[in-house]
């Protein structure tokens, strides 16, 4: 389900309707970054950089720090979420054409909306976004569903790493040590060359890697153990809509899944493992 409901949510942060809508609130759009720390941090308010740091994980507070909370000077989080609903309506108009009101598609986001109503206490990606209000057209109630089943995924995903013991650039080295991408595909998270060799060393000393950057035997098995934690973490949605349910919803991803990866505005090779992990 994470792997149909991704691109649906990440489309977001590539389409060049959305970077038009960046660029009339006043974020810079010569970089994706701006735009990317503005929509997803919104839903928490006027976060510092610390309060998102610690949300998003993978990113320095380096990196952080140079997007927030500058965006909210530039707009405040309730004008910032308005604009991330008129650029999802946009794109998905785009992406989705005649789609976008089909009856499949307002069935897969009534289904999908039941499925994010699901518990989110201790996730504060996935219930600031809960809490916002529900639009009204299906295709808008499909995304912010997609958003909040992913943030979801994630909070969880956040909270595996840290009870395996490894702390933002840990995670990111060890990601890379067992192939779901190239290491300079997670430059993009702004930690130094230094920063990066001093994980990998700690890794080293606990016999999680090699000295070339592959996972050993117990680097492999930590990180498996860490996609189980996630997987039961993140089942609580999906026994909310029943098995029934969610292979229903998975049947009526799979038009808007294909039109969004069709655009070719996803990266094939991502920081997440998506089609390695």
């Amino acid at each position: 389900m994470w792997h149909l409901l991704e691109p649906l949510h990440a489309v977001l942060y590539y389409a060049p309707q959305a970077f038009d809508q960046a660029a009339a609130l006043g974020l810079a759009v010569d970089e994706r970054w701006p735009a990317y720390f503005a929509w997803r941090a919104a839903p928490l308010g006027e976060a510092g950089a610390g309060e998102v740091t610690e949300a998003f994980h993978s990113f320095s507070p380096r990196t952080v720090e140079r997007y927030v909370p500058d965006a909210w000077r530039t707009a405040p989080p309730a004008e910032v979420l308005a604009a991330r609903l008129r650029a999802v309506d946009l794109v998905y108009r785009a992406v989705l054409g005649e789609g976008t009101g089909s009856d499949a598609l307002a069935e897969a986001a009534a289904l999908a909306r039941r499925a994010a109503g699901a518990d989110t206490a201790g996730r504060p990606l996935a219930a600031s976004n809960a809490a916002l209000p529900w639009p009204e057209e299906p295709h808008l109630v499909l995304w912010q569903a997609a958003t909040v089943l992913r943030e979801h995924r994630g909070d969880g995903h956040v909270a595996a790493l840290r009870e395996a013991g490894l702390d933002p650039v840990e995670s990111l080295v060890s990601f890379a040590s067992v192939g779901a991408a190239p290491v300079e595909t997670f430059a993009s998270r702004g930690w130094t060359g230094a920063e990066w060799s001093a994980a990998a060393e700690r890794l080293v000393a606990r016999g999680l890697m090699d000295a070339d950057g592959a996972a050993t035997d117990a680097g492999r098995a930590l990180r498996s153990r860490i996609e189980r934690r996630t997987d039961a973490s993140a089942a609580a949605p999906w026994a909310v809509l029943g098995p029934d349910g969610t292979a229903r919803l998975a049947e009526l991803l799979g038009d808007p899944w294909v039109a969004v990866l069709g655009t070719g505005l996803l990266p094939a090779t991502n920081t997440l493992g998506i089609g390695r992990i």
